[in-house]
């Protein structure tokens, strides 16, 4: 067979970009206040902000929606994703929400109070500020490896089962269940081994906590088991992931991740006790339990797409797609965080911009860079998402100074990823006269989505 990996469908519908120039983007920059959340998605060329609802959707997704039973109550697009669900993670309890941060909420809201820690690998964004906006600790404890963007592990989102077991035995009263997010998104889209998963569940039972997952890409973590892990090689995708959920209590899913869909998200329980509370307020906030902010027509093409996505097939073209683009950087002498994850790449700015001051937010002015150099759209993962600026002034930073380039599934061809590397490497010639920024304007809360920037 032929070496090069090709892409494991046709493109059926196209959409037109609008090319834009230099000139044009450093206006349209500045009318967003220095902030790509906040450019018109119509002003940039390749859009690799989020892979969160982002993708192509397939022609039998498409053919399902015509399916969709919008019954406010009991509709049979709500049991043909819940027979789905059960299937894959073998959970009783099936709830659907309109996209992961809604699953956080009324499961959060359900089983935390203020005062309390949850540890975990690492919580992204959403998770951290559920959890710290009911005034509960959210902690990370990922391996050391995991914050070494150019050390190479296999498993870089393992949580560190020393430090757990400290936390445990320190604070085990203050802690509700721990937390462990597939793959790990904050530090590189790194995945869980099944071993640790294992160890990690084993820990929290013997102290009497329960083990809820933060799943958003769990089929991709399932393959990089099958690809990395001894013992899965020959093991079916599905059954990796049916392993993975039978270690947890709990899991909350944004769906428009590996659910291959534009809108949804659920959570599904193990326990009895869980589920009375977690449905009444669900119907508070999001809906009636059996369609959870969601239309007919979604539940159907989130049914079909939770299969798609365990498609062998694809997920080795998914995982091949960000393999191909840290090739790429690493040709031209770009840090990124390596191995490359499942569904971006992440660019270490700190290997771009070594002499810029973290008080100037390295990684927020390479996205910028980026944006203006050659229309491409990332994600700042580092002092602006993570960091916070203190009731005194003070600003506290992040470990990680990263720019995530995270790939729609189904979207994009080899010919963008060729373009974005050569963009990436013009970049990083011309480094020393890429501008830090500083934060005018901003929330208490998710800064990055909405602040307001202005040149240093």
């Amino acid at each position: 067979m032929p070496k090069t990996l090709i892409e494991p469908f046709r493109i059926k519908s196209v959409e037109p970009i609008r090319m834009t120039s230099r000139a044009e983007r450093e206006r349209l920059l500045e009318e967003a206040r220095l902030n790509v959340f906040k450019l018109r998605a119509e002003d940039v060329l390749i859009d690799w902000l989020t892979d969160s609802g982002t993708g192509a959707m397939s022609a039998r997704q498409w053919g399902a929606i015509m399916e969709g039973d919008e019954s406010y109550a009991g509709a049979r697009s709500f049991y043909r994703l819940e027979a789905v669900v059960r299937e894959i993670t073998g959970m009783p309890h099936f709830i659907p929400t309109h996209q992961g941060r809604a699953a956080e909420k009324v499961l959060f809201s359900t089983l935390c109070q203020a005062g309390q820690v949850v540890p975990n690998n690492c919580h992204f964004d959403t998770t951290r500020a559920n959890l710290e906006v009911l005034g509960v600790q959210a902690l990370d404890l990922v391996i050391p490896e995991g914050l070494e963007p150019a050390r190479l592990h296999p498993f870089k989102g393992n949580i560190d089962l020393a430090r757990v077991e400290a936390l445990l035995q320190a604070q085990g009263d203050r802690i509700p269940f721990g937390m462990l997010t597939l793959t790990n998104n904050t530090g590189g889209g790194q995945p869980v081994s099944m071993a640790n998963l294992r160890d990690y569940a084993a820990l929290l039972r013997r102290h009497g906590k329960p083990l809820i997952l933060d799943v958003c890409r769990f089929a991709e973590n399932a393959m990089f088991i099958k690809m990395r892990e001894p013992g899965y090689a020959d093991r079916p995708v599905q059954a990796i992931a049916q392993e993975i959920f039978s270690y947890a209590d709990g899991c909350t899913m944004s769906a428009k991740k590996d659910g291959m869909v534009n809108i949804g998200g659920f959570i599904a329980l193990r326990r009895d006790e869980w589920i009375e509370p977690v449905r009444n307020l669900l119907i508070l906030t999001e809906g009636f339990p059996t369609y959870g902010g969601l239309a007919g027509r979604d539940l159907e093409a989130l049914a079909v797409g939770l299969r798609e996505g365990l498609d062998e097939d694809y997920l080795r073209y998914r995982l091949r797609t960000a393999e191909y683009l840290g090739e790429r950087l690493e040709a031209a002498g770009i840090g990124f965080v390596r191995p490359t994850g499942g569904h971006a790449v992440y660019i270490d700015a700190r290997s771009v911009l070594p002499d810029m001051p973290v008080a100037h937010y390295p990684a927020w002015a390479l996205c910028n860079a980026l944006y203006l150099e050659g229309g491409i759209r990332g994600v700042e993962v580092g002092s602006v998402m993570f960091g916070k600026r203190l009731d005194d002034g003070r600003e506290t930073f992040h470990t990680m100074e990263l720019v995530r380039l995270a790939f729609p599934r189904r979207m994009y061809t080899q010919s963008h990823f060729d373009y974005a590397a050569e963009v990436i490497a013009e970049v990083k010639e011309q480094a020393g006269r890429i501008r830090g920024v500083r934060i005018v304007r901003q929330p208490r809360h998710l800064r990055h989505f909405t602040c307001e920037c202005e040149w240093v």
